[in-house]
Parts: C-alpha cells; sequence; structure tokens
C-alpha cells in the first residue's frame, strides 16, 4: 500500500492536515498523515497522502479549499 501513497499536501500545524482530510472525507478518499514533527521540535512538516487512484481528485480539492 505504501507504494501506491501520493502526497497532495504538507502543512507546519495539525488543524491544517485535519481541515483538508475532512475535505476528502467528505469525498470519499481516504488520507494517511505522516507526522515529521519531532518530539519537542518545532520543525518539521505534516504530510497528507492518499492512495495514488484518488490523486487528481484530492490535489482539486485541495487546491479549492488551500489553507
Amino acid at each position: 500500500m505504501e507504494e501506491n501513497l501520493r502526497e497532495v499536501f504538507t502543512a507546519g500545524k495539525m488543524y491544517q492536515i485535519e481541515i483538508i482530510q475532512q475535505f476528502l472525507s467528505e469525498n470519499n478518499i481516504e488520507s494517511f498523515v505522516l507526522n515529521q514533527k519531532g518530539s519537542g521540535f518545532l520543525l518539521g512538516d505534516i504530510r497528507l497522502f492518499v492512495d495514488e487512484k484518488d490523486e487528481a481528485k484530492a490535489k482539486d480539492i485541495v487546491a479549492a479549499h488551500k489553507i
């Protein structure tokens, strides 16, 4: 499954990821989060991935709701 995941959004705050996840969920697109912020550190990004079959639709949704 991991090899089929495509990054569609990157944010610095988890609430931004959660908002986009909600829009994706409303469109029946499952998403996965990779949080690269180290514990105790404020550096790093939070990345949102979808299955490659949903990539185009997900990117359209992200573009329409850019935070």
